[in-house]
Order: C-alpha cells, then structure tokens, then sequence
C-alpha cells in the first residue's frame, strides 16, 4: 500500500488522455487550412480516378440537453425548447452533402456514432429522419456498426424500436454514479430503476452490446458509493464498460465545475482506491481490462479486437474497428483523415451561418508533419495495447534516446519494460499509461503548457 501511495504522488501530473495525437491544445492552427482539411481527406481516402473510396466513419453530435450536468465537459445547449431539432437535422444532412462533395461520389459508410449533447433528447420520428437523410446521400456498408449514446431518463422503447430497425445494435447509457448526494452535486439525478429499465428495453428490443459509463472521483463520492455502483452494474451485466476517470477542469470546461470545489473531490489516494477495488470487482465478475479505464465480457467485439489487433483509440475512446477517415459533423465535431484534424464551431449561431454561405463549419485544425504520423503510432500503440516498437526504420525519430532517458524511473519503478527496440507497459504499469505516453509527446515536450491544460492523469 505505500509503494502505491508513493506511486499515484510521484506520477499524479497533469497529462492529456491521448484521444488523439498531436492533442487539440498543441494543433498548429497557423499552417491549418479548410482546403488542406479537405485535401488530407482525399489523401485518406487514396482517391483516383480509378480507385473506389475506402469506408469513413461518421460521429454526429447532437448537443441539446434539457439539463445541465455539472460533471460533463461536451459541448452542449441546455433547452426545454424541442423545435430546434429539425432545423438542426437539415443543417447536419447539409454538412454531409458539402463532404461527400469533396469525397467525389456517395461515401461508404462503415461506422456511425451519434453523440452529445443527449442524443435522445430528439424525438425518435426525428433521429429516423435524419438516419433516412444520411442514407440518401451515402452508402451503408456490409459490416456497418451504429451505435448511440442513450440518457437512461429518457430513452425510450420507441427511440430503441427505430434505432434498432434501421441496424443499431450497441448503445451506451451514461450511469456515473448511484448515490443521491453525488448525483446532486452533479445534477444527474437518476435512480438504477431508469437504467435497469433502459438496459432490459436495448436487450428486448434487439440490441447486441449494451455498455454503462461509469465514473470514479466524482465530487462527494466514497469508495462505498463506488462499490455499489459497481456491484448495481454488475446485475445488469453490461456487455462495455467505460470506467472513467472525472476529469476536474473548471479553468476550461467554466461554471458546470464551479458548482462545487477540489475539497470536495477525493484526494488522489482515495480517487485510486476508488478505481483499484472497481477494477478488482469487475474482473472477478468476468470482465476483461481493454486498454485504459474501459472492460468488456469476452462475448463483446471490443474484447475480440483487443485479442486480435485492431482496436483503435479516436475522439470517441476505444473503438472495435478502425476507418482512416472520421468525419464530424455538427457544433464542436472533430473529424479525423489520419493525415489531418478538425473541428467545427462550437456554437448554433456560428454553425448555421457558415452552412447558409456554404462553408464548411470548421473553427481550427491541424495538418501532422511525418514527425507528427510517427508519434502518433507509438501513442496509438501504448494507448491500445499497451506496448510499441521502433525496429521499423518508419518508427524511428532522432529523439528515440532521449524519449527512453526520460522513462528510466518508470522503468525503475517497474511500471514498463524496455528492450533495445521496444518498450512494454507491465501490469502495474497500466494505471500509469498516460504518463508513459508523455515523453513520446515531442510536441508538449518542446513547449510544456505554462497554464493549466489537462486533468491528472491518476
């Protein structure tokens, strides 16, 4: 117990989560330009003129809530007002015309993700319409995963009925925690019959991979609201686990998490107690730990893709499978070519207008230099299997030596095995992943924030 004590305050810093590579904070927005988004998006595509278009990947966020939840860091439109939904609907159908414009001919479609926002705040008539919109102007490939995020409040069985008719089978409920006092210091209010109801509704209905957000370190939270948190999920036996880490970022995310103050969050001893015995529960229940902060039965896909190589980390978290090309649409979106990120404006105002004038809606981006395409394989790597490899002259930088240099205490301190040519994050080490991420970072190295930027990392 003290060599972990020592463990989470020697390695607790600051450090992003690695959902992408170079992160938002470090994007160059001066050699950033729409026309070059829209040129990598063909380089990730490998378009000619005699080549088909390989498949994308679509995330969608819808971003209207009815409430404010205090703990939730998404860009989002608090309403009660249910009239903004068609509008908003024709507005991502022009979004998508405008980027299968640039693809050159009706995109493939392998994956699509709505996000929020609630997604189930819209009525199901509406969520069906805008499926039926998107499929008039793309094509929905053979081995096509949907999925949407569910509030467990107000997903109903119709909206269940008609994802599930228009080929849903995996849905995600945010859960977070169950104890009342927590839930009202983050404004989530939402008793385990709702989610009981809402997981048995995704099973009756024809949904094949149910998963449950769950959160530790939330403000109030005790390592006994843990425990029964976990032991309620552990009755519904979720098919996907996410056990995230709150991530405390008032000084960005503003007023939601200046609802309450650091003392009353667990100090970072008890924050990794909090996720040590969750851990501890769920692997004795049958789960399996995938990459970071998320658990799978073995029954699930992203337990196979894990066993088999091709689990993939984007802006989503993990994901079964992997496209070169992300698109986003909507306010805040990030699309992803491999070769390039961007983001859209982050308010309706501004989202609007620029699809009226036939702009696409992007605010900032970043084109990766071959520096950036190297480091960003390595994080890949350590994010999703927990292990890299510089063997591979493609997977070499000059500032290998100094990377290792800087891992030395981590390897000292057992948390990661390095061979002349690969580096292997070991079980203790895994808690620690992020950080292991850090030296490979070059772009945050070459210029450490002077302010804030990231949550800790433990």
């Amino acid at each position: 117990m003290k060599r972990d004590t020592y463990l989470v305050s020697k390695y607790n810093v600051p450090g992003p989560r690695y959902t992408s590579y170079p992160t938002v904070p470090y994007w160059d927005g001066n050699s950033f330009s729409v026309d070059g988004w829209q040129k990598s998006i063909q380089q990730g595509l490998c378009l000619s003129e005699n080549q088909t278009s390989k498949g994308i990947s679509i995330y969608i966020h819808l971003p209207f809530c009815e409430r404010m939840c205090t703990f939730c860091g998404c860009t989002k439109r608090i309403t009660k007002n249910h009239l903004v939904e068609k509008p908003y609907i024709q507005a991502l159908l022009k979004e998508l015309r405008m980027y299968a414009k640039i693809i050159g001919h009706r995109p493939l479609i392998q994956q699509l993700h709505l996000g929020g926002g609630t997604p189930t705040f819209f009525s199901s008539e509406n969520l069906e319409d805008l499926l039926i919109g998107i499929f008039e102007i793309a094509d929905m490939a053979d081995s096509i995963e949907f999925s949407f995020e569910g509030h467990p409040n107000n997903t109903t069985r119709e909206h269940l009925k008609m994802f599930n008719r228009n080929g849903f089978k995996r849905v995600c409920y945010g859960v977070q925690d169950y104890n009342e006092t927590v839930q009202k210091a983050i404004n989530r209010i939402q008793p385990f019959e709702n989610v009981e109801r809402a997981t048995i509704d995704a099973r009756a209905t024809g949904f094949t991979s149910v998963g449950h957000d769950i959160i530790f370190g939330l403000p109030f939270q005790t390592q006994d609201d843990v425990i029964n948190t976990v032991n309620k999920t552990i009755k519904l036996m979720p098919d996907r686990i996410a056990f995230y880490s709150y991530a405390h970022v008032p000084w960005i995310k503003g007023n939601g998490q200046r609802g309450y103050s650091e003392e009353h969050l667990p100090s970072p001893k008890q924050k990794r107690l909090q996720y040590e015995i969750g851990k501890k529960m769920l692997l004795q229940a049958g789960y399996v730990e995938i990459g970071m902060d998320h658990f799978a039965l073995k029954t699930d896909n992203l337990y196979s893709a894990q066993q088999n190589g091709s689990i993939h980390r984007n802006f989503m978290g993990y994901t079964s499978s992997k496209t070169d090309v992300m698109i986003g649409l909507g306010v805040s979106a990030i699309g992803d070519s491999w070769y390039g990120f961007a983001q859209n404006v982050k308010t309706l105002k501004e989202y609007y207008e620029l699809l009226r004038n036939d702009e696409l809606p992007v605010m900032r981006g970043h084109i990766l230099n071959t520096e950036d395409l190297i480091m960003r394989k390595h994080i890949l790597n350590l994010m999703c299997n927990f292990e890299t490899s510089w063997q591979e002259k493609t997977m070499r930088v000059p500032e290998i030596e100094e990377i290792l240099s800087k891992l030395s205490e981590m390897q000292d301190d057992g948390l990661i095995e390095i061979t002349e040519n690969h580096l292997k994050v070991t079980e203790a080490g895994k808690p620690y992943v992020r950080n292991v991420c850090l030296p490979f970072d070059l772009r945050l190295q070459r210029k450490k924030p002077q302010t804030k930027l990231f949550s800790m990392t433990v």
